[in-house]
C-alpha cells in the first residue's frame, strides 16, 4: 500500500460540506489566488510566487507563528505544481517511518513524478532524523517543505538549511483575518458586523486558526437562538472568555485614551496611567502601537533626567514582540510604572525643537573649516581642517575650538533641569564652559536661552 495521500490537497479531504471537521480545516483555500496574507513572499513578482508559477520549486523551510498558513501553503504549492504530496508529522514519526517514505518517494521519482514531503514542526526532529532526509533531498527524490515556529538557524541542521530556502511568514494582520472570517460566515451560517469580526481578529493575535475556532464557538452559541442567526456581542464574549470592549482604534476614542495615558504618565499618576493602559489593552489596541507611544513618552517627558527610562521602554517593546498577548502586556505595565515614577524633564525635547528652528529659519552657513576633513591634498591646501583641535590631545579633553557656524556662535540649546541625572549633567556643562573659556573659546552668554 502506498504511503502517499493521492487525494488532491484542498479537495475532498477538506470539503466545506463536512461539518464535523474543524472550521479551520474546511476553510483551507483550494487556489493560491485565494490565500490571504504573506504578500512579502507571495505577491506578484515576489520570490516564492515566482518559484511556484515557474514550477522551479526547491526545498524550503516555512518559518512563522502558528496559524499563519504554513500547512495550507504547502498543500497549495503541491496542487499548483501537480506533485505528489505527503504530510509527515515530526511528532509522530521516527527513523523507520522516514526510510519507508523515502523508499516510496524514490520509486515515484523513477516513474517520472515528483514528490513534496511536508514536515510539520520540523524543529522537533533530532539531528539523526534530519540527517536521514539529506541524501533524498540531494538526489531530488523529494522536495522538502518544512514548517516551524522556531528559528530554523537554531533548530534545523546546517546541511538541510544550505539546501533549502527559508521563507519567514508573519502574523496575519487584523484586516487579513477579518477577510478570512467574512468568507467563513456562510459556512457557519451566521451574519456578523465588521466590529465584532474585528474583535475576534484582535483576540486571535495574528493566528487564523484561533480566529476560526472563536468564530465557530460563537456561532454555535447563536445557532437556533432568537438572534435569527446574527452573531452577538454576548456570543463572542462567551467564546473568547473575556469582555468585548468595542472602540474605534482609528477614531476619537483611540486618541482620547492614548492622550489620557500620556498625560497621566507626565503627571506621575501611576494609578491613572495603569487604568488607561488597561482600557487600551482590553479594547484590543495594537500592543506595538502602545510600545511606540511609551517610548516617545520616555524621550519627550523624561529624557536625560532618567536615561534608563528609554532602556526600559525598548526592553518592553522587545518583550511584547517576543511574548505576544497576554504575557507581553505585563511588560507594558511595568514600563508605564517606571515612567510614572521617573524624574521628569523635557529639556532634551525643547533643545531639539530650538535647534530645528534655527536650522529651518537661519541661513545654512557652511561648515567651519576646522571641522572639515581634508581627504585630498588639494583640500588641505585650501584650508580644510585648519585649526582643528583633537580633544584627546588637550588638557581635560575639552578644546577651545568653536564648532558652531559664525552666525550662531555662542548659541545654547540644551538647558538641563535640576532633576535626576540632569542635575549632574548641568554641573558637567558648567565645568565644560569654564574649561572652554580657559582654552579661549566663547562659552555663550549666561541666560541666553534660545527656545
Amino acid at each position: 500500500m502506498s504511503l502517499f495521500d493521492n487525494a488532491p490537497p484542498g479537495g475532498a479531504g477538506f470539503s466545506r460540506a463536512d461539518a464535523r471537521r474543524p472550521l479551520a480545516e474546511r476553510m483551507r483555500p483550494e487556489r493560491l489566488e485565494d490565500f490571504v496574507g504573506q504578500e512579502h513572499i507571495l505577491g506578484e513578482g515576489k520570490p516564492l510566487r515566482r518559484q511556484i508559477e515557474r514550477d522551479e520549486l526547491t526545498s524550503v523551510v516555512l518559518w512563522g507563528p502558528p496559524g499563519t498558513g504554513k500547512t495550507t501553503l504547502a498543500h497549495l504549492i503541491a496542487r499548483k505544481t501537480r506533485t505528489e504530496f505527503i504530510a509527515f508529522s515530526a511528532v509522530l514519526s521516527g527513523i523507520k517511518e522516514i526510510k519507508a517514505v523515502m523508499a516510496d518517494a524514490e520509486r515515484v521519482r523513477r516513474a517520472g513524478r515528483r514528490t513534496i514531503l511536508f514536515i510539520d514542526e520540523i524543529h522537533r526532529f533530532n539531528k539523526a532524523q534530519q540527517d536521514a532526509f539529506l541524501p533524498y533531498v540531494e538526489r531530488g527524490d523529494i522536495i522538502l517543505i518544512g514548517a516551524t515556529t522556531e528559528n530554523p538557524s537554531f533548530e534545523v541542521i546546517s546541511a538541510l538549511l544550505s539546501r533549502s530556502r527559508v521563507y519567514m511568514l508573519r502574523a496575519l494582520t487584523v484586516p487579513e483575518i477579518v477577510t478570512l472570517l467574512k468568507r467563513a460566515l456562510p459556512v457557519v451560517g451566521v451574519e456578523a458586523g465588521d466590529s465584532l469580526l474585528e474583535q475576534i481578529a484582535i483576540y486571535a493575535n495574528g493566528d487564523a486558526r484561533q480566529a476560526y475556532n472563536t468564530l465557530e464557538s460563537a456561532a454555535a452559541v447563536v445557532a437556533g437562538a432568537s438572534s435569527g442567526g446574527a452573531l452577538t456581542e454576548a456570543a463572542v464574549q462567551d467564546a473568547m472568555q473575556r469582555k468585548v470592549l468595542l472602540y474605534d482604534k482609528s477614531g476619537e476614542e483611540h486618541f482620547n485614551l492614548i492622550s489620557a495615558l500620556h498625560k497621566s504618565v507626565r503627571s506621575s499618576d501611576v494609578d491613572a496611567a495603569l487604568y488607561w493602559l488597561t482600557r487600551m489593552l482590553e479594547g484590543g489596541e495594537d500592543r506595538l502601537y502602545i510600545a511606540r507611544r511609551i517610548i516617545r513618552m520616555s524621550i519627550e517627558d523624561i529624557g536625560l533626567a532618567d536615561p534608563r527610562a528609554l532602556e526600559q521602554c525598548m526592553a518592553a517593546k522587545e518583550a511584547v514582540h517576543f511574548l505576544g498577548i497576554p504575557e507581553g502586556d505585563l511588560a507594558l505595565g511595568q514600563a508605564v510604572i517606571y515612567l510614572c515614577m521617573a524624574q521628569k524633564s523635557d529639556a532634551s525635547y525643547r533643545a531639539m525643537g530650538a535647534a530645528q528652528r534655527d536650522a529651518a529659519d537661519t541661513v545654512a552657513e557652511p561648515v567651519p573649516m576646522q571641522l572639515r576633513n581634508a581627504v585630498t591634498k588639494y583640500m588641505k591646501q585650501w584650508g580644510y581642517g585648519e585649526g582643528y583641535e583633537h580633544a584627546h590631545n588637550v588638557e581635560d579633553a575639552v578644546p577651545g575650538m568653536e564648532c558652531l557656524p559664525e552666525g550662531l556662535k555662542g548659541r545654547r540649546y540644551y538647558w538641563p533641569s535640576d532633576r535626576g541625572m540632569e542635575k549632574r549633567i548641568a554641573e558637567r556643562m558648567e565645568e565644560i564652559r569654564r574649561l572652554r573659556a580657559k582654552a579661549g573659546a566663547s562659552p555663550g552668554a549666561a541666560g541666553e536661552e534660545n527656545e
